[in-house]
């Protein structure tokens, strides 16, 4: 993969060069700001950005607005978040519309190196990659909403699980359940949020937008 970190503190914006590094993949720029993170993008145009959120000048949300900027502007660029803050506005504009390629991981949660470059990787494919404190506070706003009403229990707990960016062998393994059984429960959920079969429109990723009622 050719990546894009853009990470305000040095010694961990280091590590996480050295680590990619490690893996074989190509980092094309490591920048501490949301400015050059953007010039960055343009010029090297990697398949996927590390992104922090809080970045100067303001240390407030600067990242993730410019994450959004590079989804909107550069859609084939996987974004993945990686902060100690969960952003809940700008993370479901981020989210909203398309959730293909996109990640958001918090730092403190993140316990094997392995997880965030396998993570890393689901993203810059094309798939999704969230932190499950991420997907309960998103959630938590669709249920208030009264939506996916007509969903069991478990097939809320597997579309969670499809929300972290799970295959049903790891939800099959993480319910201890067949993975038939979750293929069953996948297909429910297809058919009870009208998702048919398409050639245009990844319907895992549909069911996630959703589920976070976006």
């Amino acid at each position: 993969m050719r990546i894009v970190i853009a990470e305000d503190a040095a010694i961990l914006r280091d590590g996480l060069v050295q680590l990619l590094l490690d893996r074989d993949h190509e980092v094309a720029a490591a920048v501490a700001d949301a400015d050059a993170l953007r010039v960055a993008v343009a010029e090297h145009k990697p398949d996927v950005c590390v992104v922090d959120i809080r970045m100067p000048p303001t240390h407030t949300d600067e990242g993730l607005r410019a994450a959004i900027d590079i989804r909107r502007q550069h859609p084939g660029i996987g974004v993945l978040v990686f902060s100690q803050y969960i952003e809940t506005r700008y993370a479901a504009q981020l989210l909203g519309g398309n959730a293909a390629g996109v990640g958001y991981l918090l730092k403190e949660r993140v316990v094997d190196t392995r997880d965030f470059t396998d993570a890393l990787e689901r993203v810059a494919a094309g798939g999704t990659a969230l932190d499950p404190e991420v997907v309960t506070q998103l959630f938590g706003a669709g249920l208030r909403s009264g939506g996916l009403s007509t969903l069991t229990p478990r097939e809320h707990e597997v579309l969670g699980l499809m929300a972290e960016g799970r295959t049903n062998a790891a939800i099959a393994k993480k319910l201890v359940v067949t993975e038939r059984a979750v293929e069953k429960h996948v297909g429910n959920i297809f058919t009870k949020l009208d998702l048919p079969p398409s050639d245009t429109d990844h319907r895992r990723v549909m069911a996630v937008l959703r589920y976070l009622q976006l």
